[in-house]
């Protein structure tokens, strides 16, 4: 947390806010939330500059400035709140952005393990958290033959493959294990072992959850909240992710958890069996 969904969400609900606001001053409470440049130089570049436009690219936040884009990664807890005065330091408030009409934007990361960077504008694409990220899940950006044939290349468990963000970008530990339900596969199975229809059915499963998802403002597990202070509403869809022993939609067996590549994962046991691969002599 927060994925795709929940990272859009805040995009729109800063877009909503802070579009067009020039900002007057910076001030910095956790210095490693920045990953460059310095700290101090970080403060000085950003004093003038006026955002002029949101975007996001996986779940990463762009933030594009009038001579910058700020790139934001919120990582597993880090969100965004909006004052429309200048109020007292909030607990967990690493970054302030203070604007010159004295509203201000705060950077709130319990674990600290979000970060920022201020890169030359226009730049965003070659960022290095970015760069590697796979096509976004939507209809236009995401064809199913390049998908099938990277699956193929691959004799990785499906599940971790589709966290790697390569094949497709948006997709973390709720969502995976969402599209997985949906499409009935196994999160072991290995990815070169997936017929052409449960690759059919898997990319358009992931095209739908993140679809719907993003709809809904993203899902709330803990602390997520938008921009604006709202929680995201794609909980009460949620068919695996969280269901443990909750009878399963399509067969009415307990919803199973276990540990696949060192992450919580559900799943139902009668409906997304795990498939012996095929030995090299046997028939097809």
């Amino acid at each position: 947390m927060p994925e795709l969904p929940e990272v859009e969400a805040v995009r729109i609900g800063l877009e909503q806010l802070v579009l067009n606001k020039t900002i007057q001053s910076v001030d910095v409470y956790w210095p490693r939330i920045i990953e460059k440049p310095e700290v101090d130089e970080f403060k000085l570049m950003l004093q003038g500059e006026t955002i002029t436009g949101l975007e996001r690219r996986g779940k990463f936040l762009i933030i594009r400035l009038t001579h910058y884009d700020l790139i934001s990664h919120l990582r597993m807890e880090g969100k965004y709140e909006f004052s429309e005065e200048s109020a007292s330091l909030q607990k967990h408030a690493h970054v302030v952005f203070n604007f010159q009409d004295g509203s201000s934007l705060s950077y709130l990361d319990v674990r600290k393990f979000g970060r920022m960077a201020l890169i030359e504008k226009g730049t965003a694409t070659d960022y290095a958290g970015i760069k590697k990220l796979g096509p976004e899940p939507v209809v236009e950006e995401f064809l199913l033959d390049p998908f099938a044939v990277g699956l193929k290349k691959s004799g990785k468990a499906i599940k971790p493959l589709l966290l790697e963000q390569k094949l497709v970008t948006g997709l973390g530990n709720i969502y995976v294990d969402e599209a997985l339900f949906q499409a009935q596969i196994h999160p072991e199975q290995p990815a070169d072992t997936l017929t052409k229809k449960e690759v059919t059915i898997l990319h358009q499963a992931i095209i739908d959850v993140l679809g719907r998802a993003v709809e809904a403002g993203g899902t709330t597990i803990r602390t997520y909240k938008n921009a604006l202070g709202e929680a995201g509403k794609f909980q009460t869809a949620l068919k695996a992710y969280g269901q443990t022993g909750e009878p399963c939609e399509y067969c009415g067996g307990p919803i199973a958890k276990k540990k696949v590549a060192q992450r919580g994962t559900h799943y139902c046991p009668n409906c997304q069996q795990l498939k012996r691969r095929k030995s090299k002599g046997a028939k097809s």
